[in-house]
C-alpha cells in the first residue's frame, strides 16, 4: 500500500462523485437514488483510480527507485516502512 494512494483517494473520490452527481442533476435526474448510486459509484472507484495515479506519478519520477515490491508489505504498512 502506498501513502500517496491514500491522500489522492480523498481528490479522486471527491472529483469523480461530484462529477457523476453534476452530470445526474443536468440531465434532469432530481431522484435520490440517481444521486445515491453516483456517490456510490464514485466511492467504490475512488480507491483503484488513486492507485492507479499514484502508479504514473512514481513511474514518471526518474529520483524514486523502490527497494521493494507492493506485495513485501501487508495491508497496513509498518510506521516506519519506507514508500513502496
Amino acid at each position: 500500500m502506498d501513502r500517496l494512494s491514500i491522500i489522492l483517494s480523498l481528490l479522486s473520490g471527491a472529483l469523480i462523485t461530484g462529477t457523476l452527481v453534476t452530470t445526474a442533476l443536468s440531465m434532469g435526474y432530481y431522484n435520490w437514488w440517481i444521486i445515491g448510486g453516483a456517490a456510490i459509484v464514485g466511492f467504490l472507484l475512488a480507491w483503484p483510480s488513486a492507485y492507479y495515479v499514484s502508479r504514473l506519478i512514481k513511474n514518471r519520477d526518474d529520483a524514486w527507485s523502490p527497494e521493494k515490491t507492493p506485495k513485501d508489505y501487508g495491508m497496513i504498512p509498518r510506521q516506519n516502512a519506507k514508500e513502496i
